[in-house]
Order: C-alpha cells, then sequence, then structure tokens
C-alpha cells in the first residue's frame, strides 16, 4: 500500500515555444497531448506512463503540483484519511480531472507545495516496446533522458522564529506517506537543526528531498540518465543549444549521483542525475552530513560553494 514513485510535475513556463524547444531537444522529451487550456504533456523514452511532465504558459515561472503514483486507486481513500487526521485538509478529484488520469488526491505539504496522488494513469509503454525490446530507441534527441526521477522542494526555515518546514514537511511524508529517510544535512550550532532531507520510496537514495530557503519554491527536478558518459553527452548537448548551465558535470557525496544542474528558459532548474549511487533499503543507515561538510556533500570534488545553488530557484 501507499506511494510507490514520482508520476509527474506540473510546472509554469513564460513561453512555451521556448519551453518545448528545451524539453524535447536538450532534455530529450517527446510531447505526446495538448489540452484545451494549452498545456503540454511530454513523456521521456523510457516512461511507460503517458506523462511525466505538464508545461503551463505563465507570467511568473515554478511549481504547480507535483504528483506521485500510489499502488492501488483503495489507497487513495486510505491516505486521505490518514492525511486529515494529521491535521491536513484534502480534496479528492474525481477521475478525468486530469487528461488520462483517475481519481486524484489533492492536499498541501506542510511546506506549501501542492501534492497529489493518483493510482490510475493511461499507460502507453515504453518507446522500444515490452517484447524483444532494444536497449534505447533509434529517434533519441538531446540528452536522451530515461525518466523523471526526483525533485527536490525548498522549503522556508528561520530557527529565530522557530520555522523548520523541513522538518514538519520530512515528519508528514515519513509518518503519513511512508518514505524512507536515506541522508540529511544538520546544522546549527549543537546539530540538531534539519536543514536538508533526502527520502525514498523506491530503490533509489531518493524520490523526494527537501531543502531550506528563504522562502518556498521549487529548486529542480531531475531527469535519469545511464551514467558519466551520458552526464559528459548531456553537456556537450548543452553547450551546443547554449542552454544556461548552473553546475557542470560532477558528482554529489550525498546521494553519490552524477550530475549537471542547468536551467530552462524561465529559470525552473533542471538536473540529470546518473548512476543508482547506492541502493536504498528501509534498513540502511541513516547518512547525516554535518555543516561544515555540507559543500563536500553538494559538490564533492570541489567542496566549494556555490551561490547560485542556494539562492536561484523558482
Amino acid at each position: 500500500m501507499g506511494v510507490m514513485r514520482i508520476g509527474h510535475i506540473n510546472i509554469r513556463v513564460l513561453n512555451m515555444e521556448e519551453a518545448l524547444r528545451h524539453y524535447e531537444y536538450v532534455v530529450g522529451m517527446k510531447v505526446v497531448h495538448t489540452d484545451q487550456q494549452g498545456n503540454k504533456y511530454l513523456k521521456c523514452w523510457d516512461e511507460w506512463d503517458k506523462y511525466s511532465v505538464i508545461l503551463t504558459e505563465a507570467e511568473e515561472a515554478g511549481l504547480v503540483h507535483v504528483a506521485y503514483k500510489v499502488e492501488n486507486d483503495s489507497d487513495l481513500d486510505t491516505l486521505k484519511k490518514r492525511i486529515e487526521d494529521y491535521g491536513i485538509s484534502t480534496e479528492l478529484l474525481p477521475s478525468d480531472s486530469m487528461p488520462f488520469v483517475g481519481r486524484m488526491l489533492k492536499f498541501n505539504l506542510p511546506s506549501g507545495h501542492e501534492m497529489r496522488l493518483y493510482a490510475e494513469k493511461e499507460q502507453v509503454g515504453t518507446d522500444v516496446g515490452s517484447l524483444n525490446p532494444d536497449p534505447w530507441p533509434d529517434d533519441i534527441r538531446g540528452a536522451g533522458a530515461h525518466w523523471l526521477d526526483h525533485c527536490l522542494l525548498m522549503c522556508e526555515m528561520d530557527p529565530e522564529k522557530g520555522v523548520n518546514k523541513v522538518e514538519e514537511s520530512t515528519k508528514f511524508v515519513m509518518e503519513v506517506l511512508e518514505f524512507k529517510l536515506a541522508e540529511q544535512v544538520m546544522v546549527g550550532l549543537e546539530g540538531n537543526i534539519q536543514a536538508a532531507t533526502w527520502l525514498f520510496r523506491t530503490t533509489t537514495p531518493h524520490d523526494l528531498a527537501f531543502v531550506a530557503g528563504p522562502r518556498m519554491g521549487l529548486h529542480h527536478f531531475a531527469f535519469f540518465l545511464d551514467g558519466w558518459h551520458d552526464i559528459l553527452k548531456a553537456a556537450d548537448v548543452m553547450g551546443k543549444t547554449k542552454t544556461k548551465i548552473d553546475v557542470a558535470p560532477t558528482r554529489h557525496g550525498i546521494t553519490r549521483g552524477e550530475t549537471i544542474y542547468f536551467f530552462d528558459p524561465s529559470g525552473n532548474r533542471n538536473e540529470t542525475f546518473a548512476g543508482l549511487g547506492y541502493l536504498a533499503q528501509p534498513d540502511r543507515p541513516l547518512v547525516t552530513w554535518t555543516e561544515e561538510n555540507l559543500w563536500r556533500g553538494i559538490f564533492f570534488h570541489s567542496g566549494e560553494e556555490s551561490g547560485s545553488f542556494t539562492t536561484a530557484y523558482t
């Protein structure tokens, strides 16, 4: 019972034509649907559900909602009660309130971000199919992202005012949605302030992460690649397309992932994330990073602070 994995993310973009060019020819996604409001729905080649990214044209960039897929439709009723018993109001949306999706449970995390849960979405299969499939399709574009992998949400934190939405949101998703905590960053004079968390429901180091900031927002959402060679190819694609890179190819200490951070034309941060990192299991010991090693955890090779990494987000 409960959450299986990330299902899709809905983001606001400033110019739809520019955004489509980015997600199709840099990330490597395909448009699969356009609704009556002009929203665009895209999928990666190795995803079997209908779509994983929704683009909504707006005057301000950022997150509309993030959705996670649960195992059974009946889980929505169970989770609705759990969430409301926790003190958070919910709304149960009927089937087809979004294209190709069954019932959805809508609510806000303690951080304020909108999350939705669903069990049913039309399945169209991967681009290589399920019968004697090739390892990859012939029409890969751009970085050739396999799938939407995770997202990192910025949460308001002000210790002087007693506000720590990282801690509140982490507690909620662990106790109610049964996420497991893989890694955390602890800061403060006594090292007792939880400033960042990486949580999982699958077997990768994180399906969802929370990091402290001055305001709520979207830090990034990530697409999976196979390995280091694919990361370098993705960087070449970004160079050829003059995509704005935030962090050039490197490795994380936290999660051990190989990575590039870059921006779409609206300023939403993307990541190409490669490698398993490690096998996340419920009984795996929690990894803790201390404040003096924070930047080594984020950028393992240099260990140096990057101001834009914590200050630029939508």
